[in-house]
């Protein structure tokens, strides 16, 4: 890790990334954006925290490592990584900031009116926020139409996946900037169509755990008995297709027949929690119309059988762990 002094590295695809915040997603994300070439400064407030960063990188680059999980030595990654001295430090000359502070709207407010004011025009800036819209933090700024979330899952240079979610105001060439740079890094970005609480990730997520917590409520499973089933089964298929998948080659015919099967007995499960959300005729179809898109019929069977495969690779990996 190179000593807090700043870095005059321009734009381009190795323009300078700035990472606000450095507890667990901020260390993580200066890990992506390091591995992938680009120079990055890390700004961390907390004194204590600042001086442990150092080390816990290092932890996590030679837990990669081990996995070969890095494109190149640890220390060549690490040493792209700027511990900043203060905000404007970490911003200056940035091309994107990645605000990773803690999921409080008071705190994004004043952290994002500060970002504006100091990072540079061309700056996109994002927040790492879990459930906050922009809307909410970042309506009143000058510089409004940078801002947006980049939502990631926990942590980023494992999976993958990280949610863009722009506020009615976000310019596309934001959008799109970011969406250019998050796919350079490696990351797999999704864009959200509209700005909702909790977006899509936490919103499946809480899906699950709302359910999770009501039957351990109800004496239906214990703690563990829940993590089993998820683990052990919808786990181990949803790592390999999503819930709309597997309910298409769950199903000779495919989404279409599977809804009219399921779905009466997924409304009464539903109505039991007071949610009233019917696969109606209309939002079925538009699903069937997607699934088939993406896969027709007549290549149905042979998607099954890759999806067999998969399972097995998986079963035989988790087999070989368990015997190492």
């Amino acid at each position: 890790m190179k000593d807090p002094v700043v870095d005059r590295s321009g734009g381009g695809n190795n323009g300078i990334v700035a990472v606000i915040g450095g507890g667990s997603i901020g260390l993580a994300f200066a890990i992506v954006f390091a591995s992938a070439g680009r120079p990055v400064r890390l700004y961390e407030p907390d004194a204590a925290r600042r001086v442990a960063i150092p080390g816990l990188l290092r932890v996590r680059l030679d837990d990669l490592r081990q996995f070969d999980l890095l494109p190149e030595t640890a220390e060549a990654i690490e040493d792209r990584v700027t511990l900043a001295d203060n905000l404007a430090m970490a911003v200056d000359e940035a091309v994107y900031v990645q605000e990773c502070a803690p999921e409080i709207l008071a705190l994004k407010k004043e952290l994002f009116a500060e970002l504006d004011r100091l990072a540079p025009p061309h700056a996109v800036l994002a927040s790492a926020s879990s459930f906050i819209v922009a809307s909410a933090f970042a309506a009143g700024l000058p510089g409004r139409h940078r801002v947006l979330v980049a939502h990631p899952g926990n942590p980023p240079f494992l999976i993958k996946v990280v949610e863009i979610v722009p506020a009615p105001f976000t310019h596309p060439e934001s959008i799109q900037a970011v969406l250019s740079l998050l796919e350079s890094a490696g990351m797999a970005p999704v864009l959200v169509r509209k700005e909702v609480e909790g977006f899509v990730f936490n919103r499946l997520q809480g899906a699950l755990l709302r359910e999770a917590y009501c039957l351990v409520r109800d004496g239906v499973a214990s703690v563990e008995d829940v993590d089993r089933i998820v683990r052990d089964g919808l786990g181990m298929r949803w790592s390999v297709i999503g819930p709309f998948e597997t309910a298409d080659l769950n199903t000779q015919g495919g989404i279409a027949s599977h809804a009219e099967k399921m779905g009466p007995s997924y409304a009464r499960m539903g109505a039991e929690r007071g949610q009233h959300d019917p696969w109606t005729p209309d939002l079925v179809a538009r699903v069937t119309e997607e699934r088939r898109a993406l896969l027709p019929l007549d290549q149905w069977a042979e998607r099954v059988s890759w999806r067999d495969r998969r399972l097995m690779s998986l079963v035989r990996h988790r087999k070989s762990e368990r015997q190492a």
